[in-house]
């Protein structure tokens, strides 16, 4: 296989290898990254979910988020008052 020789600044060196996995080559990440057939684009997304299950998945997200804030407040109320 034939190979290249690319020239990076040091910064996007850190960032290439912060961000490849353990076993993994520079290419092997390079191509996990940037191959078209792993990227979805927003119209692919498009019309999967009826109206009907958008509705439910905003009101279950609406739900948890409640419940988050919920939990948020108690620690804090516990926090302040320690």
């Amino acid at each position: 296989m034939a190979t290249k020789t690319l020239t990076i600044t040091e910064d996007a060196y850190n960032i290439l290898a912060a961000s490849k996995f353990r076993d993994e080559s520079f290419s092997q990440e390079i191509k996990r990254v940037f191959a078209r057939k792993n990227r979805k684009t927003l119209m692919d997304l498009f019309g999967i979910l009826s109206n009907k299950e958008a509705a439910k998945m905003r009101n279950d997200l609406e739900r948890i988020r409640k419940m988050n804030i919920e939990l948020l407040d108690e620690r804090l109320k516990r926090h302040e008052s320690s």
